[in-house]
């Protein structure tokens, strides 16, 4: 830390907060997504032909687990960008749930638009820590 505290945080702080912040704001993003695969599960709607509930939310538990510690404890500029990189790939079918809504739909547009507000949350976060260094 600086010797003058009114020279503020230094240029490490700073970075170790922007990554902390995106391991965070990543980790609820998981928590969404574990969350519609829960309710999925119990409700019968999750695809028979691609797995149970259980190891989907095992699945999905390792990969926020995962990404959270690349994240927080490795600082991984890399791991940043490409989970950016993924979520921004995810946004088109994000939207078209939000706004255009297939008849028969399983999820609400609610929910998707409520996603639309956290993954692009989730975008901001992980930008910064990825490219403002």
């Amino acid at each position: 830390m600086n010797a003058d505290p009114s020279q503020g945080a230094t240029h490490a702080d700073a970075r170790t907060r922007k990554f902390r912040q995106a391991a965070f704001v990543y980790l609820h993003v998981g928590l969404l997504y574990e969350s519609v695969i829960f309710v999925l599960w119990r409700r019968g709607q999750l695809p028979a032909d691609r797995g149970s509930g259980p190891v989907w939310l095992v699945i999905g538990a390792a990969i926020v687990a995962l990404v959270f510690w690349g994240l927080w404890y490795r600082r991984s500029v890399w791991l940043a960008r490409i989970i950016w990189a993924v979520h921004a790939v995810r946004l088109p079918a994000v939207l078209r749930g939000a706004f255009f809504p297939a008849a028969g739909a399983v999820l609400p547009s609610e929910l998707w638009s409520f996603a639309l507000g956290v993954v692009l949350v989730n975008l901001w976060m992980l930008a910064r820590a990825g490219w403002d260094l």
